[in-house]
Parts: structure tokens; sequence; C-alpha cells
């Protein structure tokens, strides 16, 4: 590659502190870094030549399980290379490996494992750190998480568990003991906090955001709702301006009129992830999570054994599309799967196209599915026509 390429497409997704789509227009790139974006054709022949579709900033996705049959818990380096070298398929430039509920000093090898093998990894989606769902969570929403591996956030298993620096987002039930002074320990500690599998109350909720809480974990899903007269998790969620609610549009964990109503509430909070489960990019059939074997069936996501859904088989681009299908101004659906996920886990360089961001895009099709995409200016993945 040239020391500087330019990308001209026939529409952008581009701003530095709010979207907008422009065309035609084009990208300079140099040094991994946007230099300059401007509308209209470049002066000189552009490096590459975008037709149709949009350009938009790299999706960001911070709840995927694992992928392509691995479970990252417990993937080996062939497994890591695999996820991060495919899922620019998807579109995702970043993500946050999620590492579901397990004993604690599981989680904590399996943390020093991803310590050792993250740096050695080659080009591809950006590992921004890793999620732990669990295991402070309620054993009344514990979904497809194992109950008697659920404990308390003690300070000696936050200690544990923050020891790499690997630790970027924790999701976790508020109303267990302790559960506030958890919140109060991560957030001073850098570490995102999430309210999720919880049975909490709206105040509950509200009193973990005032402890520095500021995510929801798939919002609706192992959680309490919208009851008009006693208000769970999600009702807080929705209108609480500190909180960002992570969805998983595949039209199955959050039927289509909910998913309207999370957007009209909450629109600009919104952040879609997959939570995708290693059957995500397979075929039906059986494989893990969290140590447990789900079942991929011909249509819908995954299963446990007693029918609990176990994550997704959400492609994030695809997500984007089902969103956009509802009748989602479009800004706000990309939106929801780039800048706001990306200044969410403190990194305002990536999730938008402007001067001094990070290189990182997707070409999206008429359909919204990936195209081609680039990680840090480099071509990463490209559509075979």
């Amino acid at each position: 590659m040239s020391p500087t390429t330019v990308i001209a497409a026939d529409r952008l997704i581009v701003g530095a502190k709010e979207s907008r789509l422009i065309g035609p227009g084009h990208v300079r790139i140099a040094g991994g870094v946007v230099t300059e974006v401007a509308e209209g054709r470049p002066v000189d022949p552009a490096d590459v030549t975008l037709s149709g579709g949009i350009l938009s900033p790299g999706l960001v996705d911070l709840q995927v399980n694992g992928y392509y049959g691995h479970d990252l818990a417990d993937a080996d380096e062939a497994a890591w290379r695999t996820i991060v070298g495919r899922l620019p398929e998807t579109g995702v430039t970043a993500f946050l490996p999620t590492f579901i509920t397990a004993p604690v000093e599981t989680l904590a090898a399996a943390l020093r494992r991803t310590a050792r093998l993250v740096p050695e990894l080659p080009q591809g989606a950006r590992v921004l750190g890793v999620h732990l769902e669990g295991p402070f969570l309620s054993e009344r929403r514990h979904g497809a998480h194992k109950r008697e591996w659920l404990t308390d956030p003690t300070p000696e298993a936050l200690a544990v568990l923050l020891e790499t620096g690997l630790v970027r987002l924790v999701t976790l039930a508020p109303e267990r003991p302790g559960g506030l002074d958890a919140v109060r320990a991560l957030a001073d500690a850098g570490v995102l906090v999430s309210v999720g599998h919880s049975d909490a109350t709206a105040d509950q909720v509200a009193q973990a955001v005032a402890a520095g809480a500021r995510k929801v974990t798939h919002l609706f899903n192992a959680q309490t709702g919208v009851d008009h007269r006693a208000p769970g998790v999600a009702a807080q969620a929705l209108t609480d301006p500190a909180l960002s609610p992570g969805l998983i549009v595949d039209l199955h964990h959050v039927s289509p009129v909910v998913c309207r109503l999370a957007f009209a509430a909450a629109g600009d909070r919104i952040v879609l992830v997959t939570d995708a489960a290693a059957a995500a990019g397979m075929p039906p059939g059986r494989y893990e999570l969290g140590g447990e074997p789900i079942e991929l069936p011909e249509s819908g996501p995954p299963l446990r054994v007693d029918g609990t859904l176990a994550g997704s088989a959400l492609r994030l681009d695809e997500a984007v599309g089902n969103a956009a299908g509802l009748g989602i101004d479009l800004m706000t659906v990309v939106d929801a799967a780039t800048r706001t996920p990306a200044d969410l886990i403190g990194r305002p360089d990536l999730g938008r196209i402007a001067p001094g961001a990070a290189a990182d895009l997707v070409w999206l099709g008429d359909d919204l599915r990936a195209r081609a995409t680039w990680v840090a200016g480099q071509a990463v993945f490209r559509e075979r026509t």
C-alpha cells in the first residue's frame, strides 16, 4: 500500500462529533488514520472506488462470546486468529470478547491466557479488552449462565479478575450483596459497568447509576422489565440518560415492535450488540457456550437443552440491516453500532470517519451487508464477486 491511500465512495457516513451522510465523497488515509474527509471526487485518481452502498465507520461489538465454532473463553491461539481474522467479514473492526459465568479462578485463568495471546494476534478486528458477563449475576435471572457458579462481587474476587488489566466491561446484578460497592470499585478502576441478568427494581438501578454504572446488558433479556407499577431494569434503561442499553436486534431476542420502542425511547443511547456464541457463522448443530452444550436450530438463535436462549448467531451488519428495516433512521442505527459503543468503551478514536480517527472502515452494500473492511487503513476483507 502507498503511504497515502484515497478511498472514494458514492455515499459516506462522516463526522467527528455528529454523523451525517454525504455523497459522493472521499477519505484520505495515512499512517493508519484518516487525514482528510471531503465531499466530491478527489482531484487525483482514487486508490479504491466504491460504487453503490455506503462507506461507514467500522462496526464495534461489545459482546462477542464466540464465533466460527469457537468459544472465546477457552479458545486457543488458532481459534483467536480465526475470529479476529474473520470478524471483518461481518463489518466488525473492533470488539470485546465476552466470557460468561464460570468460577472466579477459571475466569482469572482465561484472562491470563488471553493476555498472553492477544499481543501475538495478526491484524484483523481489534481486541478492545474483555467483557466479563458474570459471575456476579442474579440467580433469578441467570438465563444461560450456570446458577451454581454465581457469586457475590467481593473485593477479593474483583482483585483476582482485574489483575491482568484486560477487563474493560463487567456485567453484574447490583442488587447482590456488595453490588453497589463493586460498581464503585470497578468504575474507579476505569472499568465500564453494565447492569444485566438482574432482578433489580428501577430504583436499585438508579442507585447503581449513581455509583458509576453506565450500560445495560441485552435490554429486556434476563432482567426485570417495564411493568407500569413495578418498573425494573428495562424501564430505567429506557428513561435514564446516563445508561446505554445494549440491544440484540436479531428479531428473536426482542420483537420488532419492542425494538422500535427501545429506539423511540433511547435511540441515541442504544448500543447494537450481537451476543454472538460459537454457533455464529456456522451451520445448524451442537456447539458450546461457557463449557455447556448449545444447539443451533435451522432458524433462530442457539438454545440450551432446556430451551433457554444461549447467545445468538447474529452478525452485527445484519443487526444494522434489521434495525434499518424496522424504519429506524439510518444515522441512528449506524451510530448504535459504531460511535456510541466506541465512546462508551472510551475509544473516541473509533466509530467515526473524521480526521485523526483510526482508519477503520466498512463498505456496506445496498442491503447493508459488509462488502469490504479496512482496519488501520489496511484492507482485511473484500467480498469475492
